[in-house]
């Protein structure tokens, strides 16, 4: 492991007004489907940056499994870790609404949990070790890491609290590799990385991400690709605006 800490994220790589748009593709017996689309957006609430992520199927697909997902985090600028998280979930007939508020300082979280606002089952605080970021706050947090320190292999923890409980994953670094297609984009030159992904629902166990950025200043994520229980799904980075820095990657 690289000496680093997950507690502060000095951020170097996106700025208010950042807007991402991804498009969605599953693989079932070895044919990549075109599936929907995932927008990240960055909002700036004074001392806070608030994180939007919405990602949903294409409406010509819903017939066969229909995706509304909405993700919600607030992260404190200073130290990058989250501040209150919400996940509303609509997949197939799978509902979920998980509300977050985390004391960092006091090492908790209270969580509420049902299939919607207005049906909450489960009401309770959880103890949760120190610096605990959320599923959103990891992706902005590993942007702003340091990569040009690390050696090939090199790994970095970070911990997250997701479905009532705190997994301790790692991020491993795997260089740079250059000229990499980017489909309807072109070329870019990008390193890559691998966080390790919570098994269970979706995840089958020892999976792991990898995760394609811009080798300059942004660290735009170009590429997401993860194995899923069934098949497996890559996002492709389709536009941007609000970038803090020109994307000097692209060839």
């Amino acid at each position: 492991a690289v000496n680093y800490s997950p507690c502060v994220t000095n951020n170097t790589t996106f700025a208010s007004g950042e807007e991402l748009t991804y498009k969605l593709y599953y693989n079932w017996n070895f044919v990549w489907l075109s599936a929907g689309e995932m927008t990240f957006k960055v909002i700036d609430e004074d001392d806070q940056w608030h994180f939007k992520v919405v990602g949903k199927t294409y409406e010509s697909n819903d017939w066969f499994f229909r995706v509304r997902d909405y993700y919600d985090t607030w992260v404190q600028k200073e130290s990058g870790l989250p501040i209150m998280g919400i996940r509303q979930i609509e997949e197939g007939k799978y509902r979920l609404y998980d509300y977050l508020t985390y004391d960092q300082s006091r090492k908790s979280v209270y969580n509420e949990r049902g299939k919607a606002i207005d049906k909450i089952k489960e009401r309770k605080n959880y103890k949760i070790e120190g610096c605990m970021h959320d599923i959103v706050s990891i992706l902005y947090h590993s942007r702003n890491v340091d990569y040009s320190k690390m050696k090939v292999g090199d790994a970095f923890p970070i911990k997250i609290f997701m479905d009532k409980e705190m997994w301790p994953l790692k991020v491993r670094y795997n260089g740079r590799e250059v000229s990499k297609e980017i489909r309807d984009l072109g070329k870019y030159n990008t390193q890559r990385f691998s966080p390790e992904v919570i098994p269970g629902r979706v995840f089958p166990e020892g999976a792991t991400i990898n995760v394609w950025v811009t080798d300059d200043a942004n660290r735009l994520p170009l590429i997401i690709e993860s194995p899923l229980s069934v098949g497996s799904v890559k996002a492709v980075l389709q536009s941007h605006k609000g970038l803090r820095y020109p994307v000097k990657a692209k060839l």
